[in-house]
């Protein structure tokens, strides 16, 4: 039960993490574009994405970790458990506000799409701030990786 768990979690991180990392890398390149029909496009796909992908890898990851941890015999005050879970929380807090960010992008790019192609301001700033939670984000899972693969004395 164990290595199933373990290859659960090690799936769910790579399904966490890659998903982010693509969906974030096509909507940066479709706002750098300057298409409203891409940024349309993408917008659409990546709030799927994380609907299909990327929650359900969030839900999985402390529950798998939680267990793998009980069953190593580890504790939640062990230093590299506590600063893998303190980053899984920075990130999860980063990515809350994109989720919303990305849907009212989302709207607004379908919006523009229909009403003659041109994208409001607010979009631009919403863009900023999205791509400015993902860069703490992305490194912070970063590190999490790290944690879990060398499980330094800290």
């Amino acid at each position: 039960m164990y290595l199933f768990l373990k290859t659960l979690h090690i799936i769910s991180s790579v399904v966490l993490v890659g998903t982010g990392f693509g969906s974030a890398f096509y909507l940066f390149c479709a706002n750098r574009s300057k298409s409203v029909e891409a940024q349309a496009v993408v917008a659409r796909f990546v709030v799927l994405a994380d609907l299909m992908f990327t929650t359900p890898a969030v839900i999985v990851q402390p529950l798998t970790g939680l267990a793998l941890m009980s069953m190593a015999g580890w504790s939640l005050t062990t230093p590299w458990i506590m600063w893998s879970v303190a980053l899984y929380f920075l990130a999860g807090a980063c990515w809350l506000p994109v989720l919303w960010l990305q849907l009212e992008m989302k709207k607004m790019a379908d919006a523009a799409v229909r009403g003659g192609g041109v994208l409001p301001a607010r979009y631009w700033q919403y863009a900023r701030w999205w791509e400015g939670l993902g860069y703490p984000a992305f490194i912070a899972m970063i590190a999490v990786y790290y944690l879990m693969v060398n499980k330094p004395a800290l």
